[in-house]
């Protein structure tokens, strides 16, 4: 968490969010403050870069309330002191500040607001941090975070050096219910406490966990990437996040205030495919009773998100090409060239490569949208440490949810934790931690009550790979190419009884696959 753990660009986008959030002066420092508090809920909400969320936090604060600057210190829940790597403040880009010590830590360990108008006459002021920077503190107003009186401390607001005058009641009303709003608003983001006081720091953007080496390479891609408008193709297995990474990539660009358009390739039917992206007139087809624009058009400005674009049909391949080529595009039964400017985020669980080598995917295509290629890392290749601080993670969450007590994890709970491959990746692991949770009244997550199923499926694979005749298919010469498959295929899926999801996953295809190869059942 210390500043060698950033990623590379964080100032840039840092800079980026502030530039894009902040505004002409309001007509009233009312107007102003209330602006700060309805924005802040709609940044925390979001996976913006941490220090570009604080630092936009910190910047309004100082313009709302007159001061010179602001800062916000955090509780580090792991180590106990206070840090902040986002204070208005160009001298140091992180300072830390032992509990306890200075204004900040006697708020922050005490839990009580602190005003002081000259803090060379107060003996709790630590003069460290102002020889550090060369600046010089003269009035301070330093508010406790959290919800109410009886939650706990997960850090200080601090603003120092009212422009005019002193600080007054009406700061300390304002910075109040901003203390509390932030409070609030952290349950909304993984910058977030548990049930005790302070804060754990789990990855440097919202919404997305974990700090192992796998994960530090792909946040600092993302990072350069979101800097730039270059076509970004996220590949990897299904459930390791990449609709999360494709969204970080969105809110710390410069695009961020424009539309962030999903397309998921597996819903589309073949037919509407093209509907789908770049809209229709009216007449076009059967039932287009009135216009309708697509994703593409509705994206203008913004970013649009192709998921799973592995299954997008070879003619609609074409048209999508077309696009990313020109920027220019019709709609369905139109005759008029309209124009779309946005960026393109694309995402797999398909290796392309090969999918170019069988002509199930376009060369000219694949070459196109892997301008930058993000590859996210399997849950299984971040280490059993990531598991755990994962679990604990959505157990904290899934426990605020249900109104279950803190919860904690028994040796053997853990032990499956660290035992199992998970091939479902994070989205498996966040299921099991729900189940858990909600079958734990006392908030205590043991073993048993993981789903029992998926716990045994490495037992069942290795029962069927020592028996590999018992999952054997058996086809009749002469039949041919299309029939073979389908008859394969459906076989697949009732080895799976009847789950065309983890059909799909064996033979590494999409679902919608399936549902074409079994269409004439």
């Amino acid at each position: 968490m210390e500043e060698e753990d950033g990623c590379s660009g964080d100032r840039v986008s840092a800079i980026v969010i502030k530039d894009a959030y902040r505004q002409a002066p309001d007509s009233t420092p009312t107007m102003s403050r209330l602006s700060l508090l309805v924005d802040l809920a709609s940044l925390l909400a979001r996976e913006v870069d941490f220090d570009a969320l604080l630092a936009t936090a910190c910047d309004r604060l100082a313009q709302a309330i007159h001061a010179d600057r602001a800062s916000i210190w955090l509780v580090d829940a792991e180590r106990g002191d206070l840090f902040t790597r986002v204070a208005v403040l160009p001298e140091l880009p992180s300072l830390r500040m032992p509990s306890g010590r200075g204004i900040v830590g006697f708020a922050a360990e005490q839990g009580v607001t602190v005003r002081i108008d000259d803090v060379r006459n107060d003996p709790r002021f630590d003069s460290s941090v102002d020889k550090v920077t060369g600046y010089t503190t003269r009035s301070t107003l330093v508010c406790p975070i959290r919800e109410d009186e009886q939650s706990p401390v997960r850090g200080v607001i601090q603003v120092l050096n009212k422009q005019e005058g002193a600080f007054d009641d009406e700061d300390e009303r304002y910075l109040h219910a901003l203390a509390a709003q932030l409070a609030r608003a952290l349950r909304m983001t993984t910058l977030r406490g548990g049930f005790g006081p302070g804060v754990i720091l789990r990855g440097p953007f919202n919404k997305i966990v974990g700090r192992s080496p796998a994960l530090s390479r792909v946040y600092e891609r993302i990072t350069l990437a979101a800097q730039t408008d270059a076509t970004v193709l996220l590949t990897g297995e299904t459930g390791t996040g990449k609709s999360l990474f494709a969204r970080a990539i969105h809110v710390n660009s410069a695009r961020q205030n424009r539309p962030f358009i999903t397309v998921d390739c597996t819903t589309l039917p073949a037919q509407l495919v093209e509907s789908e992206l770049f809209g229709h007139e009216r007449g076009a087809f059967t039932g287009a009773d009135r216009r309708v624009p697509g994703k593409v058009e509705l994206a203008d400005g913004g970013t649009l998100f192709l998921d799973e674009l592995g299954e997008l049909p070879l003619d609609a391949q074409a048209k999508l090409l077309r696009f990313l080529q020109e920027r220019t595009f019709e709609r369905v039964g139109g005759r008029t060239t309209l124009r779309a400017d946005l960026r393109i985020v694309c995402a797999t669980n398909k290796n392309l490569e090969q999918e170019v080598a069988r002509g199930a995917f376009r060369a000219d295509l694949y070459y196109r949208v892997r301008v930058v290629e993000i590859r996210t890392p399997r849950l299984a290749d971040r280490g059993s440490d990531e598991v755990l601080g994962l679990a604990r993670h959505f157990a904290e969450q899934y426990a605020s949810r249900y109104r279950r007590p803190e919860p904690t994890f028994t040796s053997d709970a853990l032990a499956q934790l660290r035992a199992h491959d998970w091939p479902g990746n994070v989205r498996e692991l966040e299921h099991w931690i729900e189940s858990a949770v909600a079958l734990a009244p006392d908030g205590v997550i043991r073993g048993e009550l993981f789903p029992q199923t998926e716990v045994s499926t490495n037992a069942s694979t290795s029962k069927r790979s020592a028996n590999p005749n018992q999952s054997a298919v058996e086809l009749p010469l002469g039949l041919s190419l299309e029939e073979a498959s389908r008859r394969y295929v459906e076989a697949t899926v009732q080895a799976c009884d009847g789950n065309k999801t983890e059909a799909a996953k064996r033979l590494e295809v999409g679902r919608n696959s399936i549902g074409r190869w079994l269409k004439d059942q």
